[in-house]
């Protein structure tokens, strides 16, 4: 194990110095994120390679107007709430869902299944599911739906708020930070869409992609692998999570998604408005379109003042250096949403330290 480190941290300080500068790589999850502060992986790298959050946590990259919309969907009397934890704190226009549970229609809950079967023991409520999440989540969200279609449940509602990953890496590069030499890939959400979806960031940007597991060996091995390529001006496709991602992916949970979902465009936390960059509900589920039967126009939302979660999640600044990071901002009192998931980038530098500070 030592000596694949070892020649992890060869190949790292052979590409910083083969660039002569600053190395960008981002990690395109929060699971990454954790686990890169959690096993002290940034003391080990060379100081002049530089390890970017991006948007990587699904409750962080969602706009503020959804939040919103979730809110006042909480403050009718027929409507009952169901969402997952991580949503809960995540602060809006007039407080935030565990604000409202007080009114006891927002009900957490562990899966997609619990919320379909909260609409079977609701049958006098209308329930929204707050479906957030990337293409790993989706699948689950698909065979609810289809689920309540085949049952005629027609008092659940799903409000999709599920996004794809690809489209904001595009974005990232063409739009927002042209400084990312590379990309740490997902695990999690490679799973289910393939290594291969990542081929056309390698073809259309000359950037090197490389997917890794959440073992510390593995993310290490994986900056290693990137490395490698920036040091022979390379870029190149790449799995070292051979265990459970495929170059296909699993075509099973990509064929349910198909069969309920579509491409369209929306809007992201920090990166705005993002063609064919999220997933709304085929017309022939549109009865359980919760944005068509409640008439919910979307519309960019608007960050709370002072708040910088944009710039953190397009990888322009480390969270402490925003003004609310940790004084205002807090876990126990967050006021961006990077401040309340677990995976959220702020959430990390504040509980694992403010290590390597951009100077």
């Amino acid at each position: 194990m030592h000596e694949r480190i070892d020649k992890a941290q060869r190949l790292m300080d052979a590409a910083c110095e083969a660039m002569g500068r600053q190395v960008n790589i981002m990690e395109g999850c929060g699971t990454h994120t954790v686990a890169i502060f959690r096993n002290g992986i940034r003391s080990i790298i060379p100081k002049q390679l530089k390890l970017l959050s991006g948007p990587g946590c699904p409750v962080c990259v969602t706009d503020q107007s959804y939040i919103d919309t979730v809110l006042q969907l909480a403050d009718r009397d027929d409507c009952l709430i169901a969402t997952y934890g991580d949503m809960i704190r995540v602060p809006g226009k007039g407080g935030s869902l565990e604000t409202k549970q007080s009114k006891t229609n927002v009900k957490v809950v562990m899966s997609s299944e619990d919320a379909l079967q909260l609409a079977r023991d609701n049958p006098e409520k209308k329930v929204v599911f707050v479906a957030v999440g990337f293409e790993t989540t989706a699948p689950a969200t698909a065979v609810v739906i289809k689920e309540a279609a085949a049952g005629s449940i027609d008092n659940f509602f799903v409000l999709t708020g599920h996004k794809l990953v690809v489209p904001a890496m595009r974005t990232l590069l063409s739009e927002k930070n042209h400084n990312i030499d590379a990309f740490l890939c997902p695990g999690h959400v490679s799973v289910i869409i393939g290594y291969g979806a990542f081929a056309e960031i390698v073809e259309d940007f000359a950037r090197p992609c490389v997917v890794a597991g959440f073992e510390p060996l593995q993310i290490v091995e994986g900056l290693g692998e990137i490395c490698r390529q920036l040091s022979a001006g390379k870029a190149e496709l790449k799995s070292i999570y051979t265990a459970v991602v495929t170059e296909r992916g699993n075509t099973s949970a990509q064929k349910v998604i198909d069969e309920c979902f579509e491409p369209a465009d929306g809007y992201w936390r920090g990166l705005g408005n993002i063609e064919k960059s999220t997933l709304k509900l085929k017309d022939q589920y549109a009865q359980f379109d919760a944005s068509r039967q409640f008439n919910i126009t979307e519309t960019p939302g608007e960050e709370t003042k002072g708040c910088r979660c944009g710039e953190v999640l397009c990888g322009l600044i480390d969270p402490p250096q925003c003004g609310l990071f940790g004084k205002s901002c807090t876990p126990q009192k967050p006021i961006g949403a990077c401040m309340v998931s677990s995976e959220g980038s702020c959430s990390a530098w504040f509980k694992y330290g403010q290590q390597r500070k951009r100077k």
